[in-house]
């Protein structure tokens, strides 16, 4: 994380400048009419960071470090980003999708941690808008291997950061990926021809390296913005956690105007060990700037024990606070999962059995839920397709 770790050097005041270039600052939009689906109407501005030197380009340029993720609020721009009522959908797709490049590839877990996870930010120029819950698909170079002569399928990573991107101006999105290796169960030795394809090609990427993109994709996990004051229950094991670190920088680390959050932002997150956590320094610091606006709890499978003795997951943190969260529920709380498929069992038997024990039906609190547009779940499979 060093040139991530470099910016956080930056001071912040009541709002931090992002740039001072003023093609920043120009409109790209006409107000209150934003096409997304338009592709003409994005600048066509190169993030260019860094200087023939190396250097970073501007010293303004705030990155992920847990540094400004402080009280004070980070200036985003351009604001005309906000000024649409649709999110963009499918702007491009996998027969004609968009060339972006790869900024930075960080590892962001510890040595002790199982696999290797990555933060990786790409430069799209501002040219494929999208908002926090939503995901990019990735198509990575060679051929399908169902289908000899065509190219990959596409892969689906959920985005890790708000559309204005970890530098603030809109051109730039970032996804985590864990890079999936294959060991095989008799020798214990890792097969290659088995590893995920895409999450090993984009651990691997380097900066300037060209990547294509389609998307953004998915409305399901959208943050809900109607009411500033409303309550939202965050679940994720691993990687899951993205499109979370979205909606919490939206929340209490960028001052967007059209946006002052005020409500209970709940965060859950199950990994396997404390070298594991994922962003763990930027929540933990909005913990401390907004302990009224934001709770937190972890679920480490490997270090801690659930009340019956066993293993720790996230449905026994969950189980812990089961009273409280259905409590939020019924008051109207939107409630999220994200992470592998895998996860959702374990869960929803513990919400089933938390609900018949307090004499409730769990299938009709569900339907409730959905109905009401409460429930909101993006899971994916683990294998070598990703």
């Amino acid at each position: 994380m060093s040139h991530l770790m470099a910016l956080s050097q930056v001071s912040l005041g009541a709002t931090v400048s992002v740039g001072s270039d003023a093609s920043l600052r120009r409109s790209v939009f006409k107000a209150q009419n934003v096409n997304f689906s338009d592709k003409s109407w994005a600048p066509v501005l190169p993030l260019d960071l860094k200087t023939k030197s190396g250097r970073l380009r501007n010293k303004s340029v705030v990155c992920m470090s847990v540094q400004q993720a402080s009280a004070p609020k980070v200036a985003v721009s351009p604001l005309e980003l906000d000024n649409a009522t649709e999110p963009p959908l499918n702007i491009y797709k996998p027969k004609e999708p968009y060339t972006a490049t790869i900024v930075s590839v960080e590892r962001i877990v510890g040595p002790k941690a199982p696999g290797e996870t990555c933060h990786i930010v790409i430069d799209h120029g501002g040219n494929v808008p999208y908002w926090e819950g939503q995901s990019y698909g990735v198509i990575p170079p060679g051929e399908n291997p169902k289908k000899p002569g065509a190219p990959n399928n596409v892969r689906l990573y959920s985005i890790a950061s708000t559309r204005y991107g970890d530098y603030f101006d809109g051109k730039t999105t970032s996804l985590c990926v864990r890079r999936a290796v294959y060991y095989d169960p008799e020798t214990g030795k890792e097969d290659p021809s088995k590893n995920g394809v895409c999450s090993n090609y984009l651990c691997n990427s380097k900066p300037g390296d060209k990547i294509k993109i389609t998307g953004p994709a998915g409305k399901i996990m959208l943050l809900p913005e109607d009411n500033p004051n409303a309550t939202h229950i965050m679940i994720a094991t691993g990687t899951g956690v993205a499109p979370y670190r979205g909606y919490l920088r939206r929340m209490f680390m960028e001052a967007v105007p059209t946006f002052k959050f005020g409500g209970l932002a709940w965060l859950f997150l199950g990994v396997a060990n404390t070298d594991s956590l994922l962003y763990d320094e930027e929540f933990s610091k909005y913990l401390k700037d907004y302990p009224d606006n934001f709770r937190y709890d972890i679920a480490l499978s490997r270090e801690h024990k659930n009340k019956r003795g066993g293993k720790m997951y996230v449905q026994d943190k969950i189980e812990e606070y089961s009273d409280e969260i259905f409590k939020l529920l019924d008051g109207g709380a939107h409630i999220y999962f994200c992470g592998l498929k895998g996860m959702m069992p374990g869960i929803q038997e513990t919400l089933k059995r938390v609900a018949e024990e307090r004499g409730e039906s769990w299938e009709e609190k569900l339907s409730q839920l959905k109905k009401n547009k409460q429930w909101h779940v993006e899971s994916r499979k683990d294998s070598t397709e990703v």
